[in-house]
């Protein structure tokens, strides 16, 4: 089987640096619920890392480890503070993040759409979920500013 290219990889780069993040949940007051997320290359530039901090200690720190699906598109691998583990498909394309997590009932699924500004500093998100697997339903924004002094 040939090597993929790393070339694959650097639809990525968008991603790549740090940024502060602002959770905006639905019927809620402003949101004290913000943190920094960084995302570095690593492993000679075959995975993109994501490590996230957040203050509010009801949000969990993450790290997520993407990379290429075997069929095309990308594969993020999530592991958190509460000991949550999942896997999600991924895109990145046209100025849109993409992540979609498929789970049986008792589990939810997840989807998360997130649109680059044109000047690409910052990604206006929402999470959304389904309890059934069908029923999509808004959970929280998610937006994402990229640091300037970084």
């Amino acid at each position: 089987m040939p090597d993929r290219s790393i070339a694959e990889l650097a639809a990525l780069d968008p991603l790549v640096g740090a940024w502060s993040v602002e959770a905006v949940f639905p019927n809620a007051g402003p949101s004290d619920v913000r943190g920094r997320t960084l995302f570095e290359w690593a492993l000679g530039g075959r995975f993109l890392v994501q490590r996230a901090e957040v203050a509010d200690p009801v949000a969990p720190d993450l790290i997520a480890m993407i990379g290429l699906e075997p069929g095309g598109g990308f594969l993020q691998h999530y592991f958190d503070s509460r000991g949550v583990v999942r896997r999600y498909s991924m895109t990145l394309r046209d100025g849109v993040w993409t992540l979609l997590r498929h789970a049986e009932p008792p589990d939810f699924s997840q989807r998360f759409v997130g649109t680059f500004s044109d000047d690409g500093d910052t990604i206006a998100g929402a999470w959304e979920r389904a309890d059934d697997g069908s029923d999509w339903r808004h959970d929280f924004d998610l937006v994402y500013t990229r640091d300037s002094a970084a």
